[in-house]
């Protein structure tokens, strides 16, 4: 994986072999990122990264300026690696080894996006359950955007709060907002 813009532009991260991880292709991340260059400055973003496996999505976001980054995820071998890419690279990202549903449903922060990516094995339901924890516990700040990764064999279009989706590749990215 590479970091598609910013301070660290081009710099290409090798995760460890063997980690429980998916890492989102490059050509998803740019597009996805690219949506959001539109819409946000980076510099002022707090961003949550969960199931954060290699951290490729929080370094992309620390790379463009975001200053308060927190990536979780409950597989100790990714947190050790997000933690040391981090220091490396002088990213302020809080790494945090939890359950992503047990995080959620204590966490009293807010967030201006919140990035899920979920194993393709997680069914409408368990993404409903997040997607409904992030709302009824309004993680979001104003004009927040909750955005989950999944299979093109998943459909969230039918979950409360979705805006749109966009598709690259064999992956689906889908927005949510508060109404």
């Amino acid at each position: 994986m590479r970091i598609i813009s910013g301070s660290h532009k081009g710099r290409r991260i090798n995760a460890p072999r063997g980690l429980p991880v998916r890492p989102t292709t490059d050509m998803a991340k740019e597009a996805l990122f690219n949506i959001l260059n539109n819409n946000y400055y980076f510099e002022d973003l707090k961003v949550l990264d969960l199931f954060s496996g290699t951290g490729n999505i929080s370094f992309e976001f620390a790379s463009r300026g975001s200053k308060e980054i927190v990536a979780v995820d409950k597989d100790y071998r990714c947190i050790k690696f997000i933690a040391k890419m981090a220091n490396e690279l002088d990213f302020n990202i809080s790494v945090i080894k939890n359950d992503v549903f047990k995080f959620i449903e204590k966490v009293n922060l807010n967030f201006d996006i919140i990035f899920v990516d979920p194993p393709y094995s997680f069914t409408v339901a368990d993404c409903s359950r997040i997607a409904s924890i992030i709302f009824e516990r309004q993680l979001l700040n104003d004009n927040g955007i909750l955005i989950i990764e999944h299979s093109k064999h998943t459909d969230l279009s039918v979950l409360e709060h979705f805006k749109y989706m966009k598709k690259y590749g064999g992956s689906i990215f889908s927005f949510f907002e508060s109404d």
